[in-house]
């Protein structure tokens, strides 16, 4: 009898569980197998998202960094608009420069009222600045929201005098644009503010705010002389009217971008009594002390402050007429000579900006105000032996231009360091009237230059320059302060 093949029916049953549980088994491996890979996925794309919404906080927020950080920054897009502001605002006051004798004299003005013209505009932005600062809160939207208006308005005021042939236009137009510049303060305000600004930064936005001056000094009188070459034959439109013409499109354009992408600070809030331990009342609010040496420093730097934008405006005053009457320089020539001087100082300004996390403000304002003396005495040895050349004279201005713009940068940042946060919106005020003070003092010197004779026009700077040294030297020990 032959054995049978077929298997018994438990033995069959067992291997069909057995084979039923290993597929089942490696179904369950691969699916958990699948799962973890999904949980992997997701991981890493949670850790990629995270990654890049620090990276995106980081760039543009407010708050990325600790509020008591020595480093912290605002955004970089509200960065741009107060600095590139700063700039074209800058670009505003000297784009005239060039031009400005010219525009007089066709009117039936003078070389003294040119320069009246050029220095006024601050007279009525420190006055504007009396009421404005008080209606601010401690932000800054609505300040720059009236400087654009302001210089919208006065630029085209200023365009207008050719056509009205009314001479009074012209200077009429610079007091309403001189509304416009209360944001000189405003954006040296917003780069030492302490709620968005560490202490270890504001000399590099100061440095930055320089080289936005270094540009409107070096573009402006270049753009107005430009202008006023190509002529443009028009009663409205012309070689001395394009100016106002084109800053004002100009204004228009950075308005708009102005509200959509700066963002303001928050309100300062109102200042409280100090609390004392439990069952004591409130304290009366302190006030910090001001020893006799910080008030020499404070005195010191806003004397200095004063000091580089009386040289550079006289300066700039001067150039057109001293070099229309000596070397015979149009007004085209005359701005071309001025932006040369400020384009020859522009990559220092900007080397400044990197190096002014290393060194000390005191030795900065020590350097730039040596160099800016060192020119004011050449220019005297010139004008003595009467060897004034163009090579000659670009030196000497040269040697000013990049001197007292490089001076200029530590003043407000240099005092911010050593008050309280709670005196910044007062250290800044003090600081932007010495400013105003030097431009419009410069400017006058500058344009009766010629007049008062050029070598006491000289005299009369380095002694003022020479007075400010004196303080220097004196305070010396009490200037130091952070670098950065």
């Amino acid at each position: 009898m032959m054995a049978s093949t077929s298997l018994p029916i438990t033995t069959a049953i067992d291997y069909a569980e057995r084979v039923h549980q290993a597929h089942s088994d490696a179904s369950s491996s691969k699916s958990k197998k699948e799962s973890s890979y999904v949980s992997k996925i997701s991981e890493i794309t949670g850790i990629v998202s995270a990654t890049r919404e620090a990276f995106i906080r980081r760039v543009d927020s407010e708050d990325s960094i600790p509020e008591n950080s020595e480093l912290k920054l605002p955004s970089r897009r509200s960065l741009f608009i107060v600095i590139g502001g700063n700039a074209l605002f800058q670009l505003s006051f000297f784009v005239i420069v060039s031009s400005a004798s010219a525009y007089a004299e066709m009117l039936g003005g003078s070389a003294t009222f040119s320069g009246l013209t050029i220095g006024i505009p601050t007279v009525c932005s420190g006055f504007a600045l009396i009421f404005i600062t008080r209606l601010d809160g401690g932000q800054y939207n609505m300040a720059m929201n009236l400087s654009y208006a302001a210089m919208l308005l006065g630029n085209i005021l200023y365009a207008l005098a050719y056509r009205a042939h009314f001479l009074y236009l012209i200077l009429i137009g610079r007091m309403v644009s001189g509304f416009g510049f209360i944001c000189f303060l405003y954006s040296k305000r917003y780069c030492s503010d302490p709620r968005i600004v560490g202490i270890r930064r504001r000399t590099t936005l100061a440095s930055w705010l320089v080289v936005g001056q270094g540009f409107g000094f070096t573009a402006g009188p270049f753009l107005g002389g430009v202008l006023y070459k190509i002529g443009f034959p028009n009663p409205i439109f012309n070689g001395v009217t394009s100016p106002g013409w084109v800053m004002a499109l100009v204004w228009v354009m950075f308005w708009g971008l102005h509200n959509l992408i700066f963002k303001d600070v928050d309100p300062r809030p109102r200042e409280r009594p100090i609390e004392m331990s439990a069952g004591q009342e409130h304290a009366p609010h302190q006030h910090y002390h001001v020893s006799p040496a910080q008030w020499g420093v404070i005195v010191c730097m806003c004397y200095y402050s004063m000091t580089c934008f009386f040289i550079l405006g006289s300066w700039e005053a001067n150039i057109p007429v001293f070099t229309a009457e000596a070397m015979g320089y149009s007004p085209y020539k005359a701005g071309n000579f001025i932006a040369l001087g400020g384009l020859c100082s522009f990559p220092f300004l900007l080397l400044n900006v990197w190096q002014a996390r290393r060194i000390q403000d005191r030795v900065t304002l020590a350097a730039g105000t040596s160099m800016g003396f060192l020119g004011l005495l050449l220019m005297l040895v010139l004008l003595v032996t009467s060897k004034v050349t163009f090579g000659s004279l670009f030196v000497c201005w040269f040697l000013i231009a990049l001197g007292f713009n490089l001076a200029s940068t530590c003043t407000l940042s240099l005092l911010s360091k050593q008050l309280p946060d709670e005196w910044n919106g007062r250290v800044s005020m003090a600081i932007q009237y010495s400013n105003y003070t030097g431009r419009v003092t410069g400017a006058v010197l500058g344009g009766a230059g010629v007049k008062m004779g050029v070598v006491n026009y000289i005299g009369v700077q380095m002694a003022v320059v020479g007075l400010g040294g004196v303080m220097y030297l004196t305070l010396w020990r009490q200037l130091k302060a952070k670098t950065g």
